[in-house]
């Protein structure tokens, strides 16, 4: 048997009688009843409130009001955290932007990762193959290369303008 809408009965779709008003199929709920219980003889008494929790204000108790706040202090605190991470900050930026040229001792090693134009010396370990200079004298706040003239063991003078100070470098070939 095939199932299409030829098959289909019409009554499936309109009820065989039309249902007038006051049909006793149709029922209208009484007025302040919900009309999904069913209708009882007694009428109920209207449902009570919830009872208050325990251990919860009485309502209508005014609330506290809120402690007050210290705004001086609260200022004050910023302000010192502020302080603490600029000081921080500008000591990082020092601290980062020396040169091993500024940093460097007598007996330490040099390389130069450089040319001998545009030099880039970097501080290496004596024993290490990368060891190219060893400092035999350091002149800090001075750019007069001149004064490698009077060390003996010197070979090469290094200057360093600019940054934190002037350094004067004198090496000599390892």
């Amino acid at each position: 048997m095939s199932v299409g809408p030829g098959n289909l009965r019409a009554s499936y779709f309109a009820p065989s009688t039309p249902i007038a008003k006051g049909d006793p199929r149709v029922t209208t709920p009484p007025q302040d009843q919900n009309p999904n219980t069913p209708a009882s003889a007694e009428p109920t008494a209207p449902q009570a409130p919830y009872p208050p929790h325990q251990g919860a204000p009485f309502q209508g108790a005014p609330v506290p009001p809120p402690a007050p706040t210290n705004r001086f202090g609260k200022k004050l605190v910023r302000i010192g955290v502020f302080i603490v991470v600029a000081i921080a900050i500008a000591g990082g930026k020092w601290y980062f932007n020396q040169s091993d040229a500024e940093t460097t001792s007598v007996g330490a090693c040099m390389h130069n990762d450089g040319t001998d134009t545009d030099a880039d010396l970097n501080e290496v370990d004596c024993t290490s193959s990368d060891a190219q200079f060893k400092v035999v004298q350091k002149f800090d706040n001075t750019s007069d290369a001149n004064k490698c003239e009077a060390v003996t063991e010197s070979t090469i003078a290094y200057y360093q303008q600019g940054g934190s100070h002037d350094v004067v470098l004198c090496l000599k070939e390892v």
